[in-house]
């Protein structure tokens, strides 16, 4: 049977044993770990990887393109004297990065940056620091967009993973970071069209507050490509993540990953078995995953 997580143990008397043998129907690797049992927990380890970075990219970036599609560069405005108080705060965070001695080193940029909050709330009382200037936030989630397609995606994830100490938390954090532009990108596009249609308008003119705009009126509508492209991101993810462990990088050197599994026929390349059966488990994924997406955007038109 290649069920029980024993299996895993690597079991030198066993190694590169072909498939459909009575304890190993699956065959073995070249460490003699079973390929069934690899394969079981490989499609684990995908799942813990795969869907909760999908997951956190969609969410960030519609979050982010939502902001970005209602607010623009002009509609989200703070008054001059935040503004100031944001740039000691920075100057605050950025005294606690330089060699320090003591006890100087945690309380004096907290001390820092409480004076900033106070001298910004004390600010508010002169007219000239009452003023209210416009936060760019369209910009900003542009160029970061931008800044972040401009750089291959597997290669970013490649240098920032080799930097770490590999996790499955830590992976699934990475892959969401570098990969919410697409999301964002949809939704923020999505969103300025639905600011033109007239029972948005009428809801701004009738004065009702952002919050309730974006939660009933935008999301709604701006959710349903993204929930349409969902399956592809998860399917992009997936190889992301099998090329990462096929690499050896992103995960602990422990974790079973059908990409690991890839990795070992180099160790060993008369093993057929190694190659068919992990490429079986990857095509059948991404082909049902294409298939949820096909039928998605079949509904969506009705």
């Amino acid at each position: 049977m290649f069920l029980p997580e024993s299996s895993l143990t690597p079991d030198l008397r066993s190694t590169s044993v072909p498939p459909l043998t009575f304890q190993h129907w699956l065959g073995t690797d070249p460490l003699g770990q079973d390929v069934g049992t690899m394969l079981l927990y490989g499609a684990r380890t995908t799942l813990l990887v795969s869907l909760p970075a999908a997951a956190l990219a969609t969410a960030l970036g519609t979050t982010l393109g939502l902001i970005a599609g209602y607010y623009g560069n002009t509609r989200l405005r703070f008054p001059c004297a935040y503004w100031l108080a944001a740039v000691l705060l920075a100057g605050s965070l950025f005294l606690f990065r330089l060699p320090q001695a003591g006890i100087a080193r945690v309380w004096y940029p907290l001390l820092l940056g409480g004076t900033a909050l106070l001298l910004g709330k004390q600010l508010q009382r002169f007219s000239l620091f009452r003023r209210p200037l416009a936060f760019p936030v369209d910009q900003l989630v542009l160029a970061a967009v931008t800044l972040l397609a401009a750089i291959p995606r597997l290669l970013l994830v490649l240098a920032i993973a080799a930097a770490f100490e590999p996790t499955i938390p830590g992976l699934v954090l990475l892959l969401a970071l570098t990969s919410w532009t697409q999301s964002a990108r949809l939704t923020r596009a999505e969103v300025r069209r639905l600011l033109e249609l007239p029972y948005l308008e009428a809801a701004h003119s009738i004065g009702l507050p952002a919050w309730r705009i974006i939660r009933h009126h935008l999301l709604p509508n701006a959710w349903r490509p993204i929930a349409t492209t969902f399956p592809l991101s998860i399917a992009v993810f997936i190889a992301l993540e099998t090329t990462l462990s096929f690499l050896g990088i992103g995960l602990p050197p422990e974790t079973p990953s059908w990409g690991k599994l890839l990795a070992l026929s180099r160790l060993s390349p008369s093993s057929w078995w190694l190659l068919l059966f992990p490429g079986i488990c990857l095509l059948a994924t991404t082909l049902s995953l294409r298939k949820l997406l096909t039928l998605g955007k079949i509904k969506s038109t009705f």
